[in-house]
């Protein structure tokens, strides 16, 4: 493999990398670190990476393995998400972006207690916006898996926010 292919096929996937790694891990430092080293093992890889046929979907995959597998470490510690992670539209009064942290916080949170299969196929469709297959891809389950899991995961989370928005009323 070339530096041009290199650049080409994998440098434009970091952002996409790094979010689905922040999405894990929780920590930018981590997320960083967890990309750095997937790309490093791709460059390395040469040839062989050069062959794989569905390259954002591996380069992913491998990202989430890693990320989870720096979750698992003994000295991992998680730490809450960091400011501006969440980007919020400074035109609006302090009310309304007091009410969209609550909600983002929220959603969150609801996010954190879904099954982790779950949890990653929303991640991957909603917010990283990737096709069924290739969610199938990473995640090594079927694309009927895949869909019923996004159903569930925006069911409850439906279902949980409008609990936790509805208390007290």
């Amino acid at each position: 493999m070339t530096l041009e292919e290199y650049t080409n096929e994998f440098m434009s996937l970091k952002q996409r990398l790094y979010r689905l790694s922040i999405g894990i891990v929780k920590d930018t430092m981590v997320a960083e670190d967890v990309v750095q080293e997937v790309l490093i093992k791709i460059w390395n890889k040469g040839k062989e990476a050069a062959a794989i046929e569905n390259k954002p979907a591996w380069a992913m995959k491998m990202v989430r393995n890693l990320s989870i597998d720096k979750i698992r470490s003994k000295h991992y510690k998680t730490g809450a998400i960091p400011e501006g992670y969440d980007v919020v539209n400074k035109t609006h009064t302090p009310e309304t972006i007091a009410q969209s942290n609550d909600t983002v916080n929220t959603i969150q949170e609801i996010m954190e207690s879904l099954p982790e299969t779950q949890r990653m196929c929303i991640q991957l469709r909603d917010i990283e916006e990737m096709k069924y297959q290739e969610i199938a891809d990473i995640l090594g389950i079927s694309i009927d898996q895949v869909k019923v899991n996004i159903y569930r995961a925006r069911n409850y989370i439906k279902k949980m926010y409008l609990k936790t928005d509805n208390y007290g009323v």
